[in-house]
């Protein structure tokens, strides 16, 4: 398979704002392996570049969206400098495709974590704080027609993140049962629980560590780690402005432009 010429084609995709055909459809025997090493190959082009790897996130952490994908566990993307929005500043609607809006809890490492065998204690001990998080996610396939192995190949539709200033040590937080609660211009969308990101999201940060050991890598000290939506993904469009809220961590404000 053509991963770089695949690779290219999503780069481009993402610059010009001109989303691509169903990967899967153009390629039906494209393995899960075939697009993680797609994925590797967009983030080495943009390396090349003058990026810089800043942490990972999961994707597919419920278990109904694992239902709709015919899947078992979630999937992972890598995240770069340029994907951070600094708190308090908006996001620009006309540099995405069709973004959609999540509400998550981040960690903050203070300590390398590398597979096989991490455990939710080993994430907690390595984890300095964690923080209220905004994903921004966007698909460079048209209409977010997409299975599995087309989404990890687009970096699992990573594209923007924000996070809160309001950081807590992990011991503090009862990450099963925290609540969040997310607004869209004022109006309540979406309300969850902790629980609802693979049971505990401490839990989807091991299975990433775990799962990054499959391909020689690990979490490092200092790295974001986006630990799955609560909720369904929500739609933006320039004037929308969305309010996430964490029961004892605060809220952040996010607004479209």
């Amino acid at each position: 398979m053509e991963y770089e010429k695949i690779a290219t084609q999503l780069v481009a995709a993402e610059k010009d704002r001109k989303p691509v055909g169903t990967l899967t459809d153009a390629y039906p025997d494209m393995s899960i392996v075939d697009a993680y090493r797609i994925q590797q190959a967009i983030i080495e082009i943009k390396l090349s570049k003058g990026r810089r790897i800043i942490g990972k996130k999961i994707g597919l952490t419920s278990r109904g969206m694992q239902q709709l994908l015919g899947v078992n566990e979630p999937d992972f993307g890598q995240l770069l400098d340029n994907m951070l929005i600094p708190e308090g500043l908006p996001c620009s609607r006309d540099a995405l495709l069709q973004p959609k809006v999540e509400g998550e809890l981040a960690f903050i490492l203070k300590e390398d974590l590398e597979g096989p065998g991490v455990t939710i204690a080993d994430v907690y001990r390595a984890t300095e704080f964690v923080v209220p998080a905004f994903e921004i996610v966007d698909s460079r396939i048209r209409d977010w027609k997409i299975k599995l192995a087309d989404t990890v190949a687009d970096n699992a539709s990573s594209a923007r993140l924000v996070l809160g200033s309001r950081m807590a040590p992990v011991g503090d937080v009862d990450l099963r049962l925290i609540g969040m609660l997310l607004e869209k211009n004022g109006e309540a969308v979406n309300s969850g629980v902790g629980a609802e990101v693979w049971g505990n999201p401490a839990a989807a940060v091991a299975w990433l560590a775990n799962k990054l050991s499959e391909f020689g890598l690990a979490l490092e000290a200092g790295e974001i780690i986006l630990s799955g939506a609560l909720t369904a993904a929500v739609p933006a469009e320039a004037g929308d402005v969305f309010t996430v809220s964490f029961h004892g961590l605060g809220s952040l404000n996010l607004k479209f432009i």
